[in-house]
């Protein structure tokens, strides 16, 4: 759909998208494309462009309504004939303030992309704010790194490749698909698919650790970091799971190719603000904001230097709290 939008608001333009929406889909739509549309107008960038990437994104939405995309235990990102890669970096570059944003310790993104060169593996333990931090890292990586923007394989929960409003934007990443534990419970008549399913996705990053020269990003907590109930605007990084942490360990050391472990601590929540509680039922309404983001790559981590006296166990529970502290120091630096 072509409109001249030189002459109405980009609120105006959206109206007649209405009828395009099954109810209630337009319900948690509509803010989110309004305010999206507010940033277009008030940084001056160019209202078609971004006025056809909307109505390509709800495209995509009614498509995923009417019938959902299967996602695997492994998803290859789809560049053609839609470049959904492509459309992600252009969708969430206009929310960016990059005159506030900060992203450090580009000498250790160096050194993993010089192991990745090499054909040897690393894995990348972060937090995570929202479902478009794989989006964040390529913008950030995609001038000085792009191999490793492209090509980056994401550990992904069940909300990016099940929320419509997500599917759009994961399509066009590298995805191992798996079920976090929170929900076995609540979808407990299905848990014994989902733990098939995981069983099969660790197959897959098995399989690519052997093969060498992978990036893999996990976020250990299983799901995003939320507001402090005492104080909405700072956000707690989620703990980071003992298991979660292990298993991919295990898969790295047990790799034909050599694996290197660095911790990553990401601050994008800002961007499109999460619900401040676990939401379960997809759709949830969003509003996007302008906002800087923060992104550190930290140095490689020792995950052996441990005494030779700590039992197995102790050694999984130092383990854990060391990389999550390190994530934690490197949040911690980022600007208020």
């Amino acid at each position: 759909m072509e409109k001249d939008s030189t002459a109405n608001s980009f609120k105006d333009l959206l109206t007649p998208l209405r009828e395009k929406f099954p109810h209630p889909a337009w319900d948690f739509l509509e803010p989110f494309m309004t305010s999206y549309g507010a940033i277009i107008e008030r940084k001056g960038l160019d209202r078609d462009f971004y006025y056809n990437l909307l109505v390509s994104y709800g495209k995509f939405i009614v498509a995923q309504l009417k019938e959902p995309y299967k996602f695997g235990s492994f998803h290859e990102a789809i560049r053609s004939p839609i470049d959904y890669y492509q459309f992600g970096i252009d969708f969430f570059t206009p929310l960016i303030d990059f005159a506030k944003a900060t992203f450090t310790g580009k000498e250790n993104v160096e050194e993993i992309a010089q192991f990745i060169a090499k054909g040897e593996n690393v894995i990348l333990y972060a937090n995570h704010q929202i479902e478009a931090d794989p989006q964040v890292l390529s913008i950030f990586l995609k001038d000085s790194f792009p191999n490793l923007a492209k090509d980056m394989l994401f550990v992904a929960g069940e909300r990016v490749v099940t929320d419509p409003l997500a599917v759009p934007f994961s399509l066009g990443c590298n995805l191992f698909c798996v079920f976090s534990k929170k929900y076995f419970e609540i979808h407990a008549e299905r848990k014994a698919e989902m733990l098939e399913q995981n069983k099969r996705t660790m197959l897959h990053i098995a399989h690519h650790l052997h093969e060498g020269g992978k990036c893999i990003y996990i976020a250990p907590s299983g799901g995003r970091d939320r507001p402090n109930p005492d104080n909405p605007k700072e956000i707690n990084l989620a703990a980071f799971d003992q298991q979660s942490i292990e298993l991919l360990y295990l898969l790295g050391r047990k790799a034909k190719k050599k694996t290197h472990f660095y911790p990553l601590a990401l601050k994008t929540h800002d961007l499109l603000p999460p619900p401040n509680k676990l939401q379960i039922s997809l759709g949830e309404k969003r509003i996007a904001k302008e906002a800087p983001v923060h992104i550190a790559f930290g140095q490689e981590i020792a995950m052996e230097d441990f005494p030779q006296s700590a039992t197995r166990e102790e050694i999984k529970e130092a383990r854990t709290e060391r990389i999550w502290s390190l994530v934690r120091a490197m949040y911690e630096t980022f600007p208020k």
